[in-house]
């Protein structure tokens, strides 16, 4: 071996090793942020759940940050609550005390939103400008910092509309702002599992990897109708199973016309929706755990998809748990925890199917 190919190989090595020191640095930074939008989705659940979503009546990105701090303030505030229509028709005769609960919730939901923006940009800006980004990571990384500008917005325009002729947000505005979170943090983790090291297993049948695609989807769907029923209170009636309203298919589903609305707007259907949803997801996770061990035996996607059954079946008993208890804080919080649980898995097993990013670094060595 020549001194020339010597000292290519020398800088192969070290580029390698800067690479993986690289990409370490990014994936603890991404842990980080997905942890950070695992805990915002679970106060902006609170927030729904108490009832809080509308104690902060106006959108201040910058100096809504500083939450009261004085009585005077306090009464400022609580003033511009009273204008809406969930104090007249829900809340009225609350005290200043009772609407500090309710608002400390929505404040520290907006909090937590806005440091995660910092989280989020301030690292990256600096991993870019010292060259510790990937060229094939920018785009993806900066598409995700624009999912959550978009969020920003989102979130607002569901607010406003529970400030003038609504006693709560829309629950199609809900389920919209839940599902652009549930984004945010499945391309988090696509990215994140995308610079961390693979198995070197058998990636399996391509009709493994389709069915992985699919599962996710359901997981997004499920989601996205657990927001609808949250947004409708429909978990706080039907509250026994497998029987619902006394039946397996309970009547009066399509008592809303056009019919199409019962399946956003009658909390009976959303709720059944819910649960077959449910269902489907079980059924197909398991055929895909079926298929998985029996194509690639012993395989890291093998077992990963025995992971993914077993969570979904977790996450199905915390849901029928959560609906018999009535929808207890608690219990409704987990379940959504582990909703994202579920999809945050579905995404990392998904992209087990497609490595890690290939690596940037290419050097010539010659002989």
């Amino acid at each position: 071996m020549t001194m020339t190919s010597t000292a290519s190989q020398a800088t192969l090595v070290a580029d390698m090793d800067r690479q993986s020191r690289n990409r370490r640095a990014v994936r603890l930074w991404l842990w980080v942020v997905i942890v950070a939008v695992f805990s915002l989705v679970l106060v902006g659940g609170a927030t729904r759940l108490t009832n809080s979503g509308l104690s902060i009546t106006q959108w201040k990105p910058i100096h809504g940050v500083i939450p009261p701090l004085n009585a005077a303030e306090w009464e400022e505030e609580f003033a511009l609550y009273k204008q809406i229509p969930q104090y007249e028709l829900v809340n009225k005769g609350m005290t200043v005390e009772e609407f500090k609960t309710i608002f400390w919730w929505e404040w520290a939901h907006r909090f937590l939103a806005r440091s995660i923006g910092v989280i989020f940009a301030l690292p990256l800006l600096f991993f870019w400008l010292t060259g510790r980004i990937e060229r094939q990571l920018r785009w993806p990384l900066v598409g995700i910092l624009a999912l959550g500008g978009l969020q920003g917005f989102i979130g607002w325009w569901m607010v406003s509309s529970g400030l003038t002729e609504r006693t709560e947000v829309s629950q199609y505005r809900l389920a919209t702002h839940l599902i652009m979170a549930c984004l945010i943090f499945s391309s988090s983790v696509w990215v994140m599992r995308g610079v961390s090291h693979h198995s070197s297993d058998h990636a399996g049948q391509p009709t493994a990897r389709r069915w992985a695609w699919v599962l996710l989807g359901l997981a997004f769907l499920q989601i996205y109708l657990g927001a609808l029923v949250a947004g409708l209170d429909a978990g706080l009636s039907y509250n026994t199973w497998p029987l619902m309203d006394g039946a397996l298919v309970p009547g009066d589903l399509l008592v809303q016309t056009p019919a199409w609305i019962n399946f956003f707007e009658n909390p009976k259907t959303v709720q059944f929706i819910h649960r077959l949803g449910a269902y489907t997801l079980l059924l197909v996770a398991l055929a895909h755990m079926v298929y998985s061990l029996k194509t690639a035996p012993g395989t890291t996607h093998a077992r990963r998809s025995v992971v993914l059954f077993v969570l979904i079946c977790l996450q199905a008993s915390i849901g029928i748990a959560t609906l018999l208890l009535h929808v207890p804080l608690d219990m409704a919080l987990t379940h959504q925890g582990g909703a994202l649980i579920v999809l945050g898995f579905a995404v990392a097993h998904l992209r087990g199917f497609y490595g890690e990013y290939p690596a940037e670094t290419q050097v010539r060595v010659t002989t």
